[in-house]
C-alpha cells in the first residue's frame, strides 16, 4: 500500500478525472472535462459535446462562429445541467476543468455558487480573472 506521503493531493486526484471526463468529447477542435465538488465528494461531471440527441462535431462536422465550435455546450455546462437534470445543489462547492472556463461559462459558475475553480490550462479569457477576484471566488491555477 503505498505510504501517504505518495499520495497525490485531492486536487491533482480531481483535476486527474476531469482529464478523463475529457476524453469523453465529441469535439475534436478541443477536449474538455469538468467535476463538479464538494466536500470531497463528485456531485457532476460533464465534458464538451453537442446537444443531447444530435450528431456529434466528429461527425456532423464544426459550427463555427468567431473561430469558435458554437455546435458544442462546453463541459462546465453540461456538469452544472447533469447536476440540475439529477436534482444535486451545487452552491458552495468547487469545480476542476481541463481548460480555464469561457467568458459564458464563468458566468454560470457565479451564478451557480460555485465558490473556487481549479483549471490546468489557461483559456482565452483574461475577464475571468478581474471577475472572480470582485467576486470572491478562487480561481485557481493546477500546473
Amino acid at each position: 500500500m503505498p505510504d501517504s506521503k505518495d499520495r497525490i493531493s485531492w486536487e491533482e486526484y480531481f483535476m486527474n478525472i476531469a482529464g478523463e471526463v475529457a476524453t469523453r468529447s465529441t469535439c475534436d477542435r478541443k477536449h474538455v472535462g469538468a467535476v463538479i465538488v464538494r466536500d470531497k465528494n463528485i456531485l457532476a461531471t460533464g465534458y464538451n459535446g453537442s446537444i443531447r440527441g444530435l450528431a456529434h462535431c466528429s461527425d456532423a462536422g464544426h459550427e463555427m462562429e468567431n473561430d469558435h465550435c458554437v455546435r458544442t455546450i462546453h463541459a462546465e455546462a453540461n456538469a452544472i445541467v447533469q447536476a440540475a437534470r439529477n436534482g444535486v445543489r451545487i452552491e458552495n462547492s468547487e469545480i476542476y476543468v481541463t481548460a480555464s472556463p469561457c467568458y459564458d461559462c464563468f458566468k454560470m459558475i457565479a451564478n451557480a455558487g460555485i465558490t473556487a475553480i481549479y483549471y490546468a490550462e489557461f483559456y482565452r479569457d483574461d475577464r475571468i480573472k478581474e471577475h472572480a477576484a470582485e467576486l470572491g471566488i478562487n480561481l485557481i491555477h493546477l500546473k
